[in-house]
C-alpha cells in the first residue's frame, strides 16, 4: 500500500528525471487550468521541490513564446476583479502585488479604472444589494450597503457617499411598501 502525498508537497514531485523537463511539464499543467503569472509558476515549481537553475530558463522560454505574459495577465486580473466582481481599484491592485505582478505591469493595467469607472460600480453593486434589503428600515440598509463597499475595498467617503444616493435616491423607508403593489 503505497503512502498518500498531500497536495503540493515537495515530494509530489512529477515522475522523476530532468528537472527542466519536470519544470515545462509543471508549468503546462499549471497554465492548462488558468492563466497565472511568472511569480505565481515560480513559486509552484519552488513548492514542487524544482532547482531555480532549471526553473528559470524554462520561465524564460514560455515567456519568449508568450504562454507567460503578466502584462495581459494583469488586465485579465484587473477586469475580471472589478467589472465582474466590483473589487475596487486599491483591492485589485493588493491582488495583482500578491500574485507578484511588477509594479510596472500592474499600474498599466490599473489605468483602465479611473474614479468614474469606480464610481459606476459601487453604485451598481448598491443597487443590487438595495434589491434584497427591500423589507429593512434605512439605518440597516445603509449599514449593509456601506459593508459591503468596504469588504470590496471602496474608501470610506466614496461607500458613504454611494449609500446616501442609493438609498436616498430610492426612495425607500424600508417600511412603506405601497410603491412596490403599484407596479
Amino acid at each position: 500500500m503505497q503512502k498518500q502525498r498531500e497536495a503540493g508537497s515537495p515530494e509530489q514531485l512529477d515522475p522523476p528525471g530532468d528537472p527542466a523537463s519536470v519544470a515545462r511539464t509543471i508549468c503546462l499543467q499549471q497554465l492548462a487550468t488558468r492563466a497565472r503569472s511568472r511569480a505565481e509558476l515560480s513559486a509552484v515549481l519552488l513548492r514542487r521541490g524544482v532547482p531555480q537553475e532549471a526553473a528559470e530558463p524554462v520561465l524564460d522560454r514560455f515567456a519568449e513564446l508568450g504562454l507567460i505574459d503578466d502584462a495581459a495577465y494583469a488586465g485579465m486580473v484587473v477586469r475580471a476583479q472589478h467589472a465582474e466582481r466590483g473589487l475596487s481599484r486599491r483591492a485589485v491592485a493588493l491582488s495583482l502585488r500578491q500574485r507578484g505582478v511588477s509594479d510596472s505591469d500592474a499600474e498599466s493595467a490599473l489605468s483602465a479604472i479611473d474614479a468614474e469607472s469606480e464610481l459606476h460600480t459601487a453604485r451598481r453593486l448598491a443597487e443590487k444589494k438595495l434589491r434584497s434589503l427591500a423589507g429593512l428600515d434605512t439605518s440597516t440598509q445603509q449599514r449593509r450597503i456601506f459593508g459591503l463597499l468596504a469588504r470590496r475595498g471602496y474608501s470610506a467617503g466614496l461607500a458613504a457617499r454611494v449609500c446616501r444616493e442609493t438609498i436616498g435616491g430610492s426612495g425607500a423607508s424600508g417600511t412603506d411598501h405601497d410603491s412596490d403593489l403599484d407596479s
